[in-house]
């Protein structure tokens, strides 16, 4: 997930209980699951803090990508940091991360993921609480406007991961009833954990698979190929019947 700060306010999703019925749609993480950004936002992190004579441990930054930046700051830093730099902070990792945004690759194997998905009748919800432009430019880069019947951007969260926000926005945006999240980092499935969803995991985030294990990944996958081609042993084999919904 692309850590931009996130503010506005959300209205509660119009939507079962996540767990409790086959699920109709999935919601794929999209910064360091779908496409290679990972290890640029954590350079990006690290050259801000060190513009405020703050330096920190590129490992520690990396343990938290995926948290969105209006957690990023206080769980590194330090809530004292987040107080006085927070806002400054963010603004210089979006500088520092721009020059790089044509570095970003997708994975390989993600539009034939997307494309096995969504034939087997889910929606698609491609989730991020990133800067919108950086959205429109990762979904470029695999024809995600194609393949995938929504998306989000930061513009539609109050908090990012490990708070649900971002699925719960997901989901009300293609009126599912019950989601499967596919994500990369320990953050994704905290998230998923609040709301109550299912999710597997790939280790393009950098993760292992023990840690996503713990943090409430049902299954773990080398890459997103490898989730395409075991697809029947999970949750995302058939969706449910749609009764309602676009």
């Amino acid at each position: 997930m692309d850590p931009d700060q996130a503010r506005p306010e959300t209205a509660p999703p119009d939507t079962a209980p996540p767990d409790t019925a086959p699920p109709d749609t999935a919601v794929f993480d999209v910064d360091g699951t779908l496409v290679d950004t990972n290890y640029q936002h954590a350079i990006a992190w690290f050259r801000s803090f060190r513009r405020h004579g703050i330096t920190l441990p590129l490992w520690r930054l990396h343990r938290a990508i995926g948290m969105g930046g209006d957690q990023l700051v206080a769980a590194v830093a330090g809530e004292d940091v987040e107080a006085r730099l927070g806002d400054d902070l963010r603004a210089g990792w979006a500088e520092e991360f721009a020059p790089m945004l044509d570095e970003v690759q997708p994975f390989e194997g993600v539009p034939g993921l997307l494309t096995e998905v969504r034939e087997r009748g889910f929606r698609i919800v491609l989730a991020s609480s990133g800067k919108a432009e950086h959205v429109e430019h990762y979904l470029g880069l695999f024809d995600g406007k194609k393949l995938a019947d929504d998306w989000t951007t930061s513009a539609e969260v109050q908090r990012t991961k490990p708070a649900p926000d971002l699925l719960e926005a997901a989901m009300r945006k293609v009126g599912g009833t019950a989601g499967v999240l596919v994500g990369d980092s320990v953050w994704d499935f905290r998230a998923a954990e609040a709301f109550g969803a299912p999710g597997y995991a790939v280790l393009s985030g950098g993760f292992s698979a023990d840690e996503l294990r713990a943090a409430g990944a049902r299954e773990v996958f080398e890459s997103p190929d490898e989730l395409r081609r075991r697809l029947d042993e999970t949750l995302l084999a058939r969706a449910a019947t749609r009764s309602a919904g676009p």
